[in-house]
């Protein structure tokens, strides 16, 4: 979701550029021409002998660095004590090294920078972005905020009780209701995958001490690799890191399991009565991130759902108006990959909406788009690649993402080249091959009494098997 809202906002920017008397006229939109060329600037890499890894971009002209500690370590760490990392995360904000949060928020500050502490599915990062002076002195604060978090009993309650909150906040939203269906019928109940929020009775029964054991077991330099990117003096990084980092045990191995997505054709709905609005999950387990179908299904993916002008986009937004921000795209994991299609779409709209989108995935398996169609996709594709990387922090994602799915190294100098190398054919092939109507996974959030008669009815469903539950 996060991508389709960017990729929705740098078109809106591009279209708030052209004259209005265009727009207003109805004008075609100008064609799109060729995408710049990408080059990786030059990096360095080493290995510390506690087995973390080190990565120097030097990049841009802004007298700023940016430092991010990447972790093999999250949620699919879990086991069965589901935000036990994001609790674990959460605690090490609080202070360590017996400085408060007050006081690392404070020091930080005074260098141009804030820390921040992001928790993931399969990687967690600590991160900050500083003045470049300051980049040897901020590495230490990091390296105390990473290795050296005070677990303090004091602020144990308070941060817990925060989570809960915001389970209890994500437990009225309709699109966490479906989404954690949705990730429970594709994973089950026996992978940290399927388990997408925790109970409250989960997180009260959490200790200080299960936090402390959690660290224990994933946190350590041989799971971790530093990123440094911008401005910086390349010997002072290299010695500021060895001093910061050198002595930090290696850790327990990564132990970390995937687990593929489960075909369908399953449906479940979920009632939620008086609900204006369906929210839906559909989707389809695809390849893993690896896989040299990756730039043909990433090019399907945009011309289907994943762009502001994707054909569902068209359809269901522009020419239907049954939903606001459709949006599809691909999430990666350590068993593969799913393909999702999400959308809100107007409660009484919702069977004719599914039956659109139907049409549309078939349409593409049956047609090869035209070659201007694709020739747009492809270039717009390259051209977002160019944007997500002007920037340090679009940079290090790039990179961690390439080194933590063991890609090529050559991968972000050939992401345009491949994407521009996929056929028209290609792309409906992608269709066929890895979005079979008849293997669905679909999730409907909403008043079944309303919706339920005519979603039961669609043709597509006839095979599926069906789960109704209400919301609670």
């Amino acid at each position: 979701m996060i991508n389709t809202l960017l990729r929705a906002t740098l078109v809106a920017a591009s279209l708030a550029l052209l004259p209005a008397t265009a727009l207003a006229q109805g004008d075609q939109q100008p064609p799109v021409g060729p995408p710049p060329a990408f080059q990786l600037p030059e990096t360095r890499s080493f290995t510390l002998d506690n087995g973390l890894e080190v990565t120097f971009i030097p990049f841009g002209l802004a007298p700023t660095t940016r430092i991010s500690v990447q972790m093999r370590v999250g949620n699919v760490d879990d086991g069965d004590q589901t935000w036990l990392a994001d609790l674990t995360g959460a605690m090490m904000e609080e202070g360590s090294a017996g400085q408060s949060k007050e006081e690392l928020a404070t020091a930080m500050a005074a260098m141009g920078g804030s820390i921040n502490v992001g928790i993931g599915w399969n990687s967690s990062g600590v991160s900050t972005n500083v003045l470049s002076q300051y980049s040897a002195d901020a590495t230490a604060l990091l390296a105390d905020v990473v290795r050296r978090p005070d677990f303090a009993e004091s602020e144990f309650d308070r941060v817990r009780q925060n989570l809960i909150r915001n389970v209890d906040i994500q437990r009225a939203q309709p699109g966490s209701i479906a989404t954690e269906a949705y990730y429970r019928i594709l994973f089950g109940d026996d992978h940290p995958y399927g388990r997408y929020m925790p109970t409250e009775e989960q997180l009260r029964s959490y200790t200080l001490d299960d936090v402390r054991d959690f660290y224990a077991a994933n946190f350590g330099a041989g799971r971790t690799r530093i990123y440094v990117a911008g401005r910086f003096d390349d010997a002072e990084m290299e010695a500021a890191i060895r001093d910061a980092f050198g002595d930090w045990a290696r850790g327990e191995p990564d132990q970390a399991q995937g687990t593929p997505a489960r075909h369908g054709p399953i449906v479940q709905l979920i009632d939620r009565p008086g609900a204006p609005q369906t929210t839906l999950r559909l989707g389809f387990p695809v390849m893993a991130i690896t896989d040299a179908d990756v730039p043909s299904m990433t090019v399907m993916n945009a011309l289907l759902g994943g762009s502001f002008t994707s054909r569902l986009t068209r359809n269901l937004r522009e020419d239907k108006g049954y939903t606001y921000s459709p949006g599809s795209g691909t999430t990666w994991t350590m068993g593969g990959g799913v393909w999702t299609f999400n959308a809100d779409v107007t409660a009484a709209d919702t069977a004719a909406a599914l039956s659109e989108t139907f049409m549309e995935i078939r349409r593409l398996q049956d047609e090869t788009p035209t070659r201007s169609e694709a020739d747009n996709i492809r270039s717009w594709l390259s051209g977002v690649f160019i944007l997500q990387n002007a920037s340090t922090g679009g940079l290090i994602g790039q990179l961690a993402s390439r080194d933590f799915w063991g890609l090529p190294e050559d991968y972000l100098d050939t992401y345009v080249p491949d994407i521009l190398a996929v056929s028209d054919e290609d792309i409906s092939q992608m269709a066929g091959q890895y979005l079979p109507l008849d293997e669905m996974v679909l999730v409907l959030v909403g008043d079944l009494s309303l919706i339920g008669g005519d979603v039961r009815a669609l043709p597509e469903l006839q095979g599926a098997h069906f789960i109704t539950a209400s919301e609670d």
